[in-house]
């Protein structure tokens, strides 16, 4: 899979529950698919197209999560 339009997020709990929440609300909302995977630190969020990812990134911001590309 393409990884070019994702981002690694250190998260665990009702934390990354509502960054699933908040990704599946962005890539709906953008008409494109998302899916998540195991990263060797975090969760790793890909997105199909590029302007959910940069959205996806600043709710991480709001919400005090980092995240990084990945």
């Amino acid at each position: 899979m393409p990884k070019e339009n994702c981002l690694i997020v250190r998260a665990a709990g009702k934390r990354l529950d509502l960054l699933r929440g908040e990704a599946a609300r962005i890539a709906k909302g953008a008409n494109a698919g998302w899916w998540t995977d195991r990263a060797e630190i975090g969760t790793r969020f890909c997105f199909e197209d590029s302007k959910s990812k940069e959205l996806f990134a600043l709710t991480c911001d709001s919400l005090g999560i980092t995240c990084q590309d990945g």
